[in-house]
């Protein structure tokens, strides 16, 4: 559908030259108010032809792009990029040809852009926080992000402000969605705290599932269930993910020590001893892979009592 809007604006922008040349070269009589039609006409017509130019342009350079570009990510940026392009092409361009002074007009838009700069502060910082998400790629649409106090999955990135779908809030947890929208100004990136948890370089995170067993446990037997339980589960997804990540490190001058398995660490409480099985999920999975990897480990230990005890009777 793009394409064809697109021809037809184009189309429609050459009738309107056509409809200027008509109209220079056979001339209409008569005045309105003492401005000739002639001039109004011409006038109108050229501001049509730049405004269908415009648009008819923007709609095939962003459809060859789609065409070209499967990344739906990439598509939403680049519709945002070209329509401000354009947009500020037609307007440069229309009001050049009303006014035909091209000099005095971008003098114009230079003191009107030094004016607008103090009466607009916080529309303008969001602007510019928008240029710096599509340079720096803080985060990018369908990213799960936590900026300030909110976290959701990026749905829209526009000229002002980033939306978000919600994710935990007042709500719920276990980073289900809420059904909330969030709208926060993009000017914030430039001031606040952005994490990223599904960065398109390393779309993982460390997750821990934690189990308070009883002191009585046989901890290494309950320690080896849990990682032969998980390693069965994610083991071998876990460990080509964790090559990704040693590539992407070795970029780096840190140097870190990564499990490519899951692991167990224990913590000792005043009446119990927690088990926290340590692993990497990918974050919109992550409830999902909990509540398997909980029935996977529980049922285990339920399948040998006297060597897994859990707390009974015991402030928890």
């Amino acid at each position: 559908m793009s394409r064809p809007l697109g021809y037809l604006s184009l189309a429609l922008a050459l009738c309107c030259s056509a409809g200027i040349a008509a109209v220079q070269r056979f001339g209409v009589g008569g005045a309105v108010e003492g401005i000739a039609v002639s001039f109004v006409l011409v006038r109108s017509l050229s501001i049509l032809a730049v405004v269908f130019a415009a648009y008819g342009c923007y709609r095939l350079v962003l459809t060859a792009f789609d065409r070209h570009t499967p990344d739906k990510r990439r598509r939403h940026d680049a519709k945002n990029v070209f329509r401000l392009a354009f947009g500020i092409a037609g307007v440069v361009a229309a009001l050049g040809v009303v006014t035909e002074q091209w000099l005095g007009l971008l003098f114009s838009l230079g003191v009107v852009g030094f004016a607008v700069t103090f009466a607009l502060q916080q529309p303008l910082f969001s602007l510019i926080g928008w240029l710096y998400i599509m340079t720096k790629r803080p985060y990018q649409v369908g990213d799960r992000v936590a900026i300030e106090s909110s976290k959701g999955d990026v749905v829209e990135v526009s000229f002002l402000v980033t939306t978000l779908w919600e994710i935990n809030g007042e709500l719920v947890s276990s980073n289900q969605p809420s059904g909330r929208i969030i709208t926060l100004p993009n000017s914030v990136v430039l001031s606040s705290h952005v994490k990223n948890y599904t960065r398109e370089e390393f779309p993982y995170i460390w997750n821990e599932l934690t189990i308070q067993v009883a002191y009585e446990t046989e901890l290494d037997y309950a320690t080896a269930t849990m990682q032969r339980e998980a390693d069965e589960f994610l083991g071998d997804e876990m460990a080509a993910r964790i090559q990704r990540y040693r590539e992407r490190l070795a970029e780096t001058p840190v140097e870190l020590e990564v499990r490519d398995r899951p692991t167990v660490n224990v913590v000792q409480e005043e009446s119990w001893v927690e088990l926290r099985l340590r692993y990497l999920v990918h974050p919109k999975r992550g409830q999902r892979v909990r509540n398997e990897l909980y029935e996977r480990i529980l049922g285990a230990f339920n399948d040998e009592p006297e060597r897994i005890k859990f707390p009974i009777g015991r402030n928890r």
